[in-house]
């Protein structure tokens, strides 16, 4: 049964149709956030250290502008309805979470957010759908995200790749080896960002609310929570003039 499923694999992504498929993939992954794509890379990535096919440059191209379409589509679904979709959320769901980190690390670290998201359990389309909802300027939004989805492909496909290299004559045991290495990079990362949270003082946490309640009473617009904006409307979509986010 294994043999079968690697042979079906094997002659898929020897293939054009496996770039076709990983750039529809990567691109849904941006906005309907149930498509695994990163699944999908790691797994490429494994398949080109143990056959040599599909490439490795060309999946993490294919999955670079995937991605990158993707995140613009988040982006302008944020910029137009972002709003009347996050007041749907349940306040402490963790959805709701989600959104609340990312908005107030935008608001901290400005565009910086988009790559530092990518390795956050969910983190991608909320950030990229809150640089939407708050009307961060998109040349910026399209710099920061060309940065984040190079990288977020650069290393999916290498954790693929280090399993392919460990188990070339058992591609699925590369596979595991790859997704366990993200699961654990990732489970490490948010043990650390738990501790560091925790050991941060009270006042530090919640120092990015008080700026957005400044800003509400400046006339600025007004985006449902758990979003704030941080951007005047004369900003809004005007890659001229500052943001308060951090560049």
């Amino acid at each position: 049964m294994n043999e079968a499923i690697v042979h079906a694999v094997e002659g898929f992504v020897s293939t054009p149709w496996v770039y076709v498929a990983l750039f529809g993939i990567a691109m849904l992954d941006g906005f309907f956030p149930v498509v695994p794509s990163e699944t999908l890379v790691i797994t490429l990535g494994v398949f080109a250290a143990a056959q040599g096919d599909p490439a490795l440059f060309w999946v993490i191209v294919v999955a670079a502008l995937g991605a990158f379409a993707g995140d613009h589509v988040s982006y302008l679904i944020g910029r137009r309805s972002g709003a009347r979709l996050t007041a749907r959320l349940t306040e402490g769901s963790r959805t709701w979470r989600a959104y609340e980190r990312v908005g107030l690390m935008l608001a901290e670290r400005g565009g910086l957010v988009l790559v530092a998201a990518r390795y956050i359990p969910g983190g991608r389309t909320a950030a990229t759908l809150t640089t939407g909802a708050t009307g961060f300027p998109r040349r910026l939004f399209t710099r920061y995200d060309a940065v984040a989805v190079v990288s977020w492909a650069c290393y999916s496909a290498g954790l693929g790749y280090v399993g392919g290299a460990a188990f070339e004559e058992t591609p699925l045991y590369g596979v595991a080896l790859g997704l366990a290495l993200a699961f654990t990079i990732t489970l490490v990362h948010e043990g650390v960002r738990g501790l560091r949270a925790r050991e941060r003082p009270e006042g530090a946490r919640g120092a990015a609310r008080p700026a957005t309640t400044d800003a509400q009473s400046e006339g600025d617009v007004q985006v449902a929570p758990p979003f704030k904006p941080a951007v005047s409307p004369r900003a809004r979509g005007c890659g001229r003039v500052r943001p308060r986010w951090r560049r």
